[in-house]
């Protein structure tokens, strides 16, 4: 325990601490609408699209974050656009985003000059590597996403389980549902650094998962899946410190072991 405590002194483990809290937060969230919504596939197109904005971030000498978050949100968009205006089904929109994306970052890190030395930990995740200003952004959006759900919680509530009845309201779904994809585009590029373009996926369902164990409701689903992706973040972040091992597969693989343990429980 005393082993524990003294590594808050350092503050790449604080960093890493408040980027586990901020990204369960806003990954418990947002996914508890991507999961009752049923559009995982539609985030896993967005994630693996970002890729074409870090390697021109590379390219371009910019941060890759920046150019992953500009890239994601125009994927999001487009796969909303092709599917509503341009009549083309959804799962063909997004695997052409995604296919796009993944086909324009490789091109443009082959391209970079020199060697993208930071590439993995886009790609798997580095958590205590995360910046201070990264934390601000991360924190701004957790603040963000909980203004968004608390102000417009019913029309999120429709929109997520029944959105023929929401059109039918006079709600703004097409509105809600591009505000709704941006948000999901800025959750999935602000926490990649936690675990990755390949592993974000898991952190927006696998928690989610757990809590619905718990309850089919769609606020108690929210503080829920918060609550375990923060435990399997902090338990994460921990082994993967002391057993010097990849800190984004230790997060994902802690999220399966104790959805596996909760599973099991609830069984008997």
């Amino acid at each position: 325990m005393n082993t524990i405590i003294e590594l808050f002194s350092y503050d790449f483990f604080v960093n890493a601490f408040l980027a586990s809290l901020l990204a369960a937060i806003s990954c418990g969230i947002v996914g508890t609408y991507i999961v009752s919504r049923r559009i995982v596939f539609i985030s896993g197109g967005i994630t693996h699209a970002s890729f074409g904005g870090i390697g021109m971030g590379y390219y371009l000498g910019i941060n890759p974050l920046v150019g992953a978050g500009i890239f994601s949100i125009l994927s999001g968009m487009g796969i909303q656009l092709f599917s509503s205006k341009g009549k083309v089904r959804e799962d063909s929109s997004i695997a052409i985003w995604w296919s796009l994306g993944m086909a324009i970052g490789i091109i443009f890190v082959y391209l970079t000059p020199g060697y993208a030395p930071n590439l993995m930990s886009y790609l798997f995740g580095s958590i205590l590597t995360v910046s201070t200003g990264e934390i601000w952004l991360m924190l701004a959006l957790a603040i963000i996403i909980i203004l968004f759900f608390t102000l417009f919680y019913r029309t999120i509530l429709y929109i997520a389980f029944d959105e023929d009845f929401a059109k039918t309201s006079d709600l703004p779904v097409a509105l809600f549902n591009y505000l709704l994809m941006i948000l999901i585009s800025l959750t999935i590029v602000l926490n990649i650094r936690v675990v990755g373009i390949i592993l974000i996926l898991s952190l927006l369902t696998i928690p989610q998962a757990t809590a619905n164990i718990f309850t089919r409701d769609f606020g108690r689903m929210m503080f829920y899946s918060v609550g375990f992706a923060f435990l399997a973040s902090f338990i994460g972040l921990l082994v993967s410190y002391f057993a010097d091992i990849p800190s984004g597969a230790t997060i994902i693989f802690t999220q399966v072991v104790i959805f596996g343990l909760v599973k099991l429980v609830k069984a008997f």
